[in-house]
């Protein structure tokens, strides 16, 4: 039946041999060929039009995709935050060590051993100064004295951990190398400094931290699960949460935690038995407990809201973190397009599961020092690290 013409369909069925039902059926074949191409047409706009709505729904879901994307790297970089110079206290010195990137400090023995490494130039030509310095907090005048200078090996240290038993101390450091990347022990007793061996394993592809246990235990970071390419891309930009630490017991190697973004510094804390990594990617410092085979026990995740690197303690067991407040700025300087990036101090009073207390005790634009990555106390100074600037700080805070 011809839905526009009903009328005409009538007369026709009820009038089969009427020449006016013969005119009104051709009539009717017109109107319904007519009627038919019009509907087919009018169909095909429509299809035609579905189409075009729908690649243009197509683009626009794209192009939400797009801006959702750029505006988490912005949001979850750091970007829009406001850096204001906050300090109670003072420059006491400016060191001139080049790439400062990690500090550890004996209280015991009144020093501190830096790790240096020189990231604007070539890994080739860094590997050939790189350094471990020495330096006596008890004197005043901070003088750093090169320990490794006998030590005729490619190397360029990257994070270090100590360890001392009665009067030696057990120094290990990670170096990063043209021929792979080692982890380097040394043994400091007095004025005695030696080499005693080097460790290396494939499970340690990307280390950036470790925290020794004894002489022989340690964990260890691995801070990218791809070296190079779309993967590395993705770890650093979308966040992607897949590096992970490694457990060594003195021959065997475990992975014991991954699942995060940028694993950095690691540090563990002997009376509370935690394990406490940063990471810096995710805002986050990630707290364990560890078992005795050296497996690891997700406790919590700390949000920081900054860019937390190398991780150590005070004489009161309060977590001190060196941080980047921005991270693009920090991409940026790194790669040479900027000439510096924000520093930031955090202290973390953590007395449990769910109850801790994050203090800001510095923030800097990175006219004074760029890049900070490490707070390592002794009494009321900070020895303040970082990536690769010229010279690293030792800040004295103000008595209260």
């Amino acid at each position: 039946m011809d839905r526009e013409n009903p009328l005409l369909a009538v007369v026709c069925i009820d009038n089969p041999h009427d020449s006016f039902c013969f005119t009104g059926v051709k009539l009717h074949i017109f109107f319904y060929t007519k009627t038919r191409n019009r509907f087919l047409s009018v169909f095909s706009n429509k299809s035609y039009t579905m189409r075009k709505l729908k690649k243009r729904h197509y683009l626009l879901l794209i192009v939400l995709l797009l801006i959702g994307y750029v505006a988490h790297i912005f949001t979850s970089t750091g970007y829009f935050r406001t850096i204001e110079n906050t300090f109670e206290g003072k420059i006491l010195k400016k060191i001139n060590l080049v790439g400062a990137e990690d500090i550890i400090v004996s209280r015991t023995d009144s020093f501190a051993i830096v790790s240096s490494t020189d990231r604007f130039a070539s890994l080739d030509e860094a590997q050939k100064t790189g350094a471990l310095y020495f330096i006596n907090l008890s004197t005043g005048d901070f003088t750093a004295q090169k320990l490794t200078k006998d030590f005729n090996q490619p190397f360029a240290p990257h994070g270090i951990s100590m360890f001392q038993t009665d009067s030696i101390y057990t120094i290990a450091a990670i170096s990063h190398t043209t021929e792979g990347e080692f982890i380097e022990f040394f043994e400091l007793i007095g004025d005695d400094f030696k080499h005693t061996k080097t460790v290396q394993n494939d499970m340690i592809f990307s280390p950036n931290d470790l925290v020794l246990l004894d002489e022989n235990r340690f964990y260890v970071t691995n801070d990218h699960k791809y070296k190079k390419g779309l993967g590395r891309l993705a770890e650093d930009y979308l966040g992607l949460a897949i590096s992970n630490v490694i457990y060594a017991d003195g021959e065997n190697y475990t992975e014991v935690a991954d699942g995060i973004a940028y694993a950095n510094g690691i540090n563990f804390d002997v009376e509370r038995n935690l394990l406490f990594v940063a990471s810096p990617r995710g805002f986050l410092m990630k707290v364990f407990e560890p078992n005795e085979d050296g497996s690891l026990n997700f406790v919590e995740d700390i949000d920081c809201g900054t860019g937390v690197d190398n991780i150590e303690f005070d004489s009161d067991g309060n977590i001190w973190i060196g941080c980047h407040p921005n991270l693009l700025e920090f991409a940026s300087y790194a790669k040479g397009k900027k000439e510096k990036s924000p520093s930031e101090i955090i202290k973390i009073d953590y007395r449990g599961k769910g109850d801790y207390q994050i203090e800001q005790i510095y923030m800097e634009d990175g006219s004074e020092m760029s890049a900070s990555t490490v707070a390592a106390t002794f009494g009321n100074l900070i020895l303040v690290g970082n990536v690769m600037d010229q010279h690293f700080l030792i800040l004295e805070q103000s008595s209260n």
